[in-house]
């Protein structure tokens, strides 16, 4: 299995979000109280706790998904992917990166969140023209039964 086909885009949205990651750490050591979100008080942990539970879930079952799918040549419509065609994507960047900032006392999450969501709109179409190219009319039938295409 060649290892690009179970990245995907993953390597270029990963180098369009690095720079944001890297500037933002070096910010966040140097001037920690820019990114602060004030302790954070036991209701935003809370909130947090309970988005963030579902994100790693998303995240967990996408990536099992990814490496017992992909290898078998079979197109992923299960679990998350019945619910938003690109759940690893979209399930870290709005569940996982943002709640485990605020957890740390960071916002940082949040900016690395949108980075990753735009490194993921820009380089998925072609991705999305692969699996179409590959699977025909089975990609076209699951394009049209997907609930979310993106959000």
């Amino acid at each position: 299995m060649n290892l690009k086909v179970l990245v995907g885009s993953g390597d270029r949205i990963g180098l369009l979000v690095l720079p944001f990651l890297m500037i933002g750490l070096v910010l966040n050591v140097l001037r920690p109280t820019l990114f602060s979100v004030g302790g954070p008080p036991f209701a935003l942990k809370v909130l947090s706790i309970i988005i963030l539970i579902p994100g790693l879930v998303v995240w967990t079952w996408s990536v099992v998904l990814i490496l017992t799918k992909v290898p078998k040549r079979e197109l992923i419509t299960s679990g998350p992917y019945s619910v938003v065609r690109h759940p690893l994507y979209t399930g870290v960047a709005f569940l996982v990166l943002p709640w485990i900032g605020v957890l740390l006392n960071t916002s940082l999450g949040v900016p690395v969140g949108i980075a990753l969501y735009v490194g993921s709109r820009m380089f998925s179409p072609e991705e999305e023209r692969t699996l179409s190219r590959t699977f025909g009319a089975t990609w076209d039938q699951y394009c049209n039964r997907v609930r979310i295409p993106w959000l």
